[in-house]
């Protein structure tokens, strides 16, 4: 029972504001045929007046036209309550005009004294200004306004409604969404269409406050000459002093409404109430005021012109122009320190996730608690060289390589760094932040005391002298080697060597949306009927173990497309790949265009030919050779690789097509950075110089 009753109450309340709001309307009509007295009139003219003004605040504060949908329907109950009270008035004024000024109330009767000023050819010409403003400045202009709002409003729904569809089936928006702005969007074709109806109310109360004024004063003039024995001057006076009055009381409401409907229309799509929008908007251009401002102080200036006026507001303006600006920057500040506190919370909050614990940094410098205090004043330094040094990356082998994240550790080992792959420690090395390394590999030593130690980047023969030493040793013509680029010559050269691990999936398709249409019609067609995605990932990081560049992708899938219906295995695609890339890969370890080979010799290639095991097809499917053998061949080669690196010239090892990748497989442990070409990557065009064989 207690349900049913609280379910009815609503429908109650609304019930009774229905009644009271018909009953309301039924009271207006009344005005039309029943006789009212003067204080019922006075009490309808206030109310009439009050009403005008409300609409026009509403109007002013609302955010968008739309929030103030019922207008037209206020503006017809406004504008049938002002014609009702006309015909009362004018009941008033014919029947007892005779009696005084105060005859049709006391609103009708102070505001013909206020405004006449005790002369009706005052009131007369006030009344026709009030009406030619209403009629054909403020009127006129609302109902175009409407007209166009309505026209382009009913042109553009059928646009509108495809949007919203197109957004709904896009996943943008859901069915609730789409349902609101349908719903807006009806709401905003019905305002506009009646606005454009409802100015016409305004219009036709102009006119009718016209005729309402001569038919008052000369039927008054008529009935006071007539019927109560006045004289015409009289008569006259009395009657134009009262018809003009209550046509003030009419007009000036009249004129409120109409500046309401002009503002409401002409708000179109400015969002935010009228002071924001328009005040905000011209205050906006400080350059603007103070071009007015100036304009003011030279109007006054100018003889004849009064000039505490223009001075006045020439300062206001300039004032104006000055503080704006100053209060804009304040509440930009104050905009940017709440972003920043909120993206700082955010990010706290972040970090504390257990989710966000279970992440690793892709790359990562991890410094010890006494390397983070000494080289905490050249962080910006190393953030800048950082920075270089992945545009380098980017620039040199085609892919951005990761954010390097900067991190102290307080359990690391004193005055340590590590270096991170994906959580890993891939290096740790101790740097001495206040000694300098010089290269010496096997030549001369500086004549300073010193350490030996070994270069981290490459293993090379150095020695850690003190900073006191410095200017010595740059006299005997060395060039000693700061810690900051100590730490990151070793960090660039780890990244070289991983630069595989660090080429991800997300990377791989970034590359791949930046393609030229032309090569992403390609990559649509290769993948994934004749290579998967994860297999372009395997050929491009494959390439990037041996520190090929795939900057130039184009020319790569174009490989691939060649290669990949005939073979499935990355390493085989990779190795037609290199052959299209011969031109690049030599063009890269070339000397003043001399390229320098060491050959594996007759004995090893049979040695390495022999060791890979065939299937019926030919297909190599094992590289199966004797550990004794290989671990002789580690030892020759690495003798004839040391040999030609005392020359500190750039050369590479040259060997078969087929056996290529075993042998860079073995030399990759003792010499990870020496190129390893087969006879058919050695492109044409250089120079070529044999260093001998190995063999």
């Amino acid at each position: 029972m207690s349900l049913t009753a609280a379910a009815s109450e609503p429908a109650v309340g609304r019930g009774g504001k229905d009644v009271a709001f018909a009953v309301c309307i039924v009271l207006i009509l009344c005005l039309f045929f029943l006789p009212v007295p003067a204080m019922m009139i006075d009490l309808g003219l206030a109310l009439s007046i009050a009403l005008s003004v409300l609409i026009l605040m509403v109007a002013l504060w609302i955010n968008k036209p739309l929030e103030f949908s019922a207008f037209p329907t206020v503006l017809l109950v406004a504008t049938i309550l002002r014609l009702a009270l006309n015909i009362s008035t004018t009941r008033l004024i014919l029947a007892h005009g005779a009696t005084g000024i105060t005859a049709a109330g006391y609103v009708i009767g102070g505001f013909a004294s206020l405004v006449m000023s005790g002369d009706f050819v005052i009131g007369i010409i006030v009344f026709l200004i009030l009406v030619i403003i209403n009629f054909l400045v403020i009127t006129k202009g609302a109902t175009r306004i409407a007209e166009v709002g309505a026209r382009f409003t009913l042109d553009a729904i059928p646009g509108k409604q495809m949007a919203i569809d197109a957004d709904l089936s896009a996943g943008l928006i859901d069915e609730k969404v789409a349902q609101q702005r349908r719903r807006e969007l009806e709401e905003e074709s019905a305002f506009f269409g009646s606005m454009d109806g409802a100015s016409k109310f305004v219009r036709g109360d102009a006119i009718a406050g016209l005729i309402i004024l001569a038919v008052n004063i000369f039927g008054g003039i008529v009935i006071g000459v007539t019927r109560h024995g006045l004289g015409l001057s009289a008569a006259a006076d009395v009657f134009t002093r009262l018809s003009v009055g209550d046509g003030l009381v009419s007009q000036i409401p009249a004129l409120i409404i109409s500046l309401a409907a002009g503002l409401l229309v002409a708000k179109g799509g400015t969002r935010g109430s009228a002071d924001k929008a328009v005040l905000g908007q011209l205050s906006g251009y400080p350059t603007a005021l103070f071009m007015a401002a100036l304009m003011m102080f030279v109007l006054g200036v100018v003889p004849g012109l009064p000039f505490l006026p223009f001075a006045t507001l020439g300062g206001l303006m300039a004032f104006v122009g000055v503080a704006i600006p100053q209060r804009q920057a304040k509440e930009r500040a104050v905009v940017a320190a709440t972003e920043a506190a909120r993206d700082e919370k955010a990010r706290a909050e972040q970090r504390g996730s257990i989710r966000e614990q279970l992440k690793s940094a892709e790359i990562e410098l991890c410094l010890s608690k006494e390397l983070t205090a000494t080289l905490l004043p050249q962080y910006d330094e190393i953030a800048s060289r950082v920075a270089k040094m992945r545009r380098k990356f980017a620039r040199q082998y085609g892919f951005v390589v990761p954010e390097i994240k900067l991190t102290d550790d307080i359990r690391a080992p004193a005055k340590t760094y590590q270096i991170r792959i994906h959580g890993t420690v891939v290096a740790t090395q101790e740097l001495k932040t206040h000694e300098f390394l010089v290269i010496v590999g096997d030549g001369r030593r500086p004549n300073v005391p010193g350490d030996e130690v070994r270069e981290p980047a490459f293993g090379m023969k150095a020695m850690s002298i003190s900073q006191a030493y410095l200017k010595d040793v740059k006299r005997e013509g060395f060039k000693p080697i700061d810690p900051v680029s100590i730490l990151l010559t070793h960090l660039s050269e780890v990244i070289h060597s991983n630069l595989a691990q660090l080429l991800s999936y997300k990377d791989m398709r970034a590359l791949l949306d930046r393609l030229e249409p032309e090569y992403k019609r390609l990559v649509d067609e290769l993948s994934p009927s004749q290579i998967s995605y994860s297999g372009l990932q395997a050929v491009l990081k494959l390439l990037l173990a041996e520190r090929v560049s795939i900057r130039n992708l184009s020319l790569i899938l174009e490989a691939i497309a060649e290669v990949a219906p005939h073979v499935r295995r990355p390493e085989q695609i990779v190795e037609h790949v290199r052959v299209r890339l011969a031109q690049q890969i030599c063009g890269e370890i070339q000397d003043d265009g001399v390229l320098r080979v060491l050959r594996l010799g007759n004995r090893w290639d049979m040695v390495f030919h022999q060791s890979l095991k065939r299937d019926a097809k030919g297909e190599i499917v094992e590289f199966d050779i004797d550990p004794r053998l290989m671990e002789q061949f580690a030892t020759e080669s690495s003798a004839a690789i040391r040999k030609r690196m005392e020359d500190k010239h750039l050369f590479a090892l040259v060997t078969t097509a087929e056996t290529r990748s075993y042998v860079r497989m073995i030399i990759e442990r003792m010499f990870p950075t020496l190129p390893v070409l087969s006879q058919l990557e050695i492109a044409r065009g250089f120079e070529v110089k044999s260093l001998g064989a190995i063999s």
